[in-house]
C-alpha cells in the first residue's frame, strides 16, 4: 500500500481534485465523497499505465504540505 498526496478545491461548480504527484491526474465531483472516489480511479488507471520503475520513481519522491501564514496589504 502506498500514499500519494491528493488536494481537493470546492467551488461554486462543485469539488476538483488533482494529485501531485501524478502530472494531468485529476477530476471533478458534485460531493467531496464523489470527488474522493473519482480520484481514487484517477490515480489506479494512471499508475496501471506505468512501469514498475516509473511507479517507484513516483513513490520515492517525498511531498511536504503546509499552511503558510502571509500577511495582506
Amino acid at each position: 500500500m502506498h500514499q500519494l498526496s491528493v488536494v481537493i478545491e470546492k467551488d461554486e461548480f462543485g469539488y476538483y481534485a488533482y494529485c501531485p504527484a501524478l502530472e494531468g491526474c485529476q477530476t471533478q465531483g458534485d460531493s467531496q465523497p464523489e470527488v474522493e472516489a473519482n480520484i481514487k480511479e484517477a490515480i489506479n488507471l494512471y499508475l496501471s499505465t506505468l512501469s514498475e520503475e516509473e511507479k517507484q520513481a513516483i513513490f520515492s519522491r517525498e511531498l511536504t504540505a503546509t499552511v503558510m501564514e502571509v500577511q495582506v496589504a
